[in-house]
């Protein structure tokens, strides 16, 4: 997958499960950015892109997510 259609898919999985189709992301999107990104929300963002990917972060690429751009690059280290 290339980077533009990963960030397509997370930005899919993040308005999914935010419930907010407003969402738009760029890699340097942050929770700062968007009220609903919440730590309880990103273990649930995260947990859904492993699901829909098939793909399994390890817990140093969770603690390390500040951003879209992070979520992307562990996303991309996968494939």
């Amino acid at each position: 997958m290339e980077r533009k259609e990963i960030l397509e898919k997370v930005q899919e999985i993040f308005c999914d499960v935010l419930g907010n189709d407003d969402i738009v992301l760029t890699e340097t999107t942050t929770s700062q950015d968007v009220d609903e990104w919440t730590s309880l929300a990103q273990a649930q963002i995260l947990t859904a892109i492993e699901n829909e990917l098939g793909i399994r972060f390890s817990l140093k690429e969770i603690m390390s997510v500040k951003s879209v751009g992070d979520i992307v690059n562990a996303i991309m280290a996968k494939n």
